[in-house]
């Protein structure tokens, strides 16, 4: 390994629901010049094999813990998008020696049966297919097929059992210790900005960050702040 690696910090880049780490390709780039950047697909997305269990948090967690196990890394710093900072900051909960700092984007941390519900209808292959054919392209590209199908599926009920189990209950972000930034764009219509605050508030270490002019899909985030944001969270 050469000492330009071991100088910078890693930093691992964790995708949301219905992604891949393909979309971290720009990002991969840009990042590389000041970190050790990794990627990685959830079990069952960017064509990776479906997994015979139920998504959930709790397996995306393990894939975490296994991907850093297989690349001898004891701990690291995160960059989770939506579902992915979920994901992180579960991790940190239930191992925190595995990660370092975190800095979540458009995370949703409210589930209720009633807010599941109305997630899980824009979750439709056909209507999908239907009304927004780009996306659906997308996710058939991401995914491949039928696997894009099969990741709807399964990821709708995640979200149902989100609503009726949410992992991360309030108390928890109190005895987490990490130091974690929330971030939201102002124009997100899935993540409510009332949400990311009462997290933020309830953070030991946290910081609370709006992206202005900036809606939920990650392809819309400005790439050059989002950079200027991790170099500044993660290099301290």
């Amino acid at each position: 390994m050469s000492n330009d690696k071991k100088e910078k910090p890693d930093l691992l880049l964790l995708h949301g629901a219905l992604g891949a780490k393909t979309q971290f390709e720009k990002l991969e780039t840009i990042l590389g010049e000041s970190f050790n950047v990794y990627t990685m697909n959830f079990s069952g997305h960017g064509g990776s094999p479906i997994p015979k269990e139920p998504f959930s948090i709790e397996l995306f967690a393990e894939d975490i813990l296994k991907f850093l196990d297989s690349r001898g890394i004891g701990s690291i710093n995160v960059f989770g998008y939506s579902m992915g900072g979920y994901a992180a900051i579960y991790l940190a909960k239930v191992h925190p020696d595995r990660i370092k700092k975190i800095f979540t984007l458009a995370t949703k941390f409210e589930w209720t049966e009633e807010i599941s519900a109305q997630e899980v209808l824009m979750l439709d292959a056909e209507k999908i297919k239907e009304k927004v054919p780009v996306f659906a392209r997308e996710l058939f590209i991401r995914h491949g097929f039928p696997g894009w199908k099969t990741v709807l599926v399964k990821t709708a009920e995640m979200m149902i059992n989100l609503g009726k189990n949410n992992i991360l209950k309030k108390d928890d972000f109190g005895e987490i210790a990490h130091e974690i930034l929330v971030g939201i764009g102002d124009r997100d219509k899935m993540v409510t900005l009332e949400e990311t605050i009462s997290v933020y508030r309830k953070l030991r270490n946290g910081r609370l960050l709006v992206l202005p002019s900036t809606s939920h899909p990650l392809e819309q985030v400005d790439a050059g702040r989002l950079v200027s944001e991790m170099v500044s969270n993660f290099k301290k």
